[in-house]
């Protein structure tokens, strides 16, 4: 499925996250709040990029390992790591990435296209790339990050036991 998510315009802020040795830029306005790490409850049968699930105030946000999700492998979450809050198709996720970098401003010619290397879903992923004085920055689009059904296949076994017993 092709990203959803509209390229950010010229003045944009996006937030540069790092994920081992590779920076990525995530849409401010899809950021609610950056939180440092603290170990999620595992969710069972969960995706293997989903690391589990954290209590924000009362509200239950599933945690995606970001690295593990775009292919990069399983992050290793240490004291610099943070969750990064963002609202991804109507729900608030948390993403788990080793260290918030910087804050970008969006320029006029800054953004090029995704490369074409014949993998459609590098698209799904990626809304473009930047270059920038630390190098190559991916901009991500969040849409497939959490897919709208990604734990829904976890849920109606839980609910046909719940509806069991009643």
């Amino acid at each position: 499925m092709a990203a959803l998510t509209k390229l950010p315009v010229a003045g944009a802020e996006l937030i540069m996250v790092q994920i081992g040795e590779q920076q990525f830029a995530i849409d401010i306005m899809s950021v609610r709040e950056i939180r440092g790490w603290a170990a999620a409850t595992p969710l069972p049968h969960a995706p293997s990029y989903i690391r589990g699930m954290v209590n924000l105030r009362g509200v239950i946000l599933p945690v995606v390992d970001l690295g593990s999700r775009l292919g990069l492998g399983d992050s290793q979450p240490d004291s610099s790591s943070v969750v990064v809050v963002a609202q991804i198709n109507g729900r608030q996720v948390g993403l788990l990435v080793d260290a918030v970098c910087d804050i970008l401003l969006l320029t006029e010619d800054m953004l090029q296209d995704t490369p074409d290397v014949g993998v459609s879903v590098i698209r799904d992923f990626v809304q473009g790339v930047m270059t920038t004085d630390s190098g190559i920055v991916t901009l991500l689009s969040l849409d497939e990050v959490l897919p709208s059904g990604a734990l829904t296949s976890i849920q109606p076994e839980a609910s046909a036991n719940v509806s069991a017993a009643a």
